[in-house]
């Protein structure tokens, strides 16, 4: 993947910086990671997308993204300083963004214990089927 801008103005080589992927940015500003390119629409930082090409049947590819850093770094200034109007339900740092997160893992757990208990009953009914 190359890194640099897609549009704008072209950068020297020595001022390019590796543009940051959704972890890093995750950790700068104060929103869930699945709301980060949405956040990022709404402060103009130049955002990659790479992946989620059409599977046909199955589906598609995961959707990544980069953001460009300095983009990044003045959008976090802008947050702190309550310039951007963020959705509470998408930020970290308030108390619907908590619960959203929390009942979003707490499906995600559910989800998987249900399926490991409908697995296992599978398994126990053709070991019985065997057995008997």
């Amino acid at each position: 993947m190359p890194r640099t801008p897609d549009s704008g103005g072209p950068e020297s080589e020595q001022e390019e910086e590796p543009w940051l992927d959704s972890r890093e940015v995750a950790a700068l500003w104060p929103v869930r990671d699945e709301w980060l390119p949405g956040a990022a629409g709404r402060m103009d930082v130049r955002v990659r997308r790479y992946g989620g090409e059409s599977r046909g049947t199955y589906g598609a590819a995961p959707t990544f993204y980069s953001y460009h850093p300095r983009d990044v770094r003045r959008a976090a200034t802008a947050i702190a300083e309550g310039r951007v109007d963020i959705p509470s339900v998408w930020r970290t740092d308030t108390p619907d963004g908590r619960r959203a997160e929390y009942w979003s893992r707490f499906r995600f757990r559910l989800t998987c214990a249900v399926v490991l208990a409908f697995a296992l009953c599978i398994l126990g009914l053709a070991v019985y089927a065997l057995v008997t």
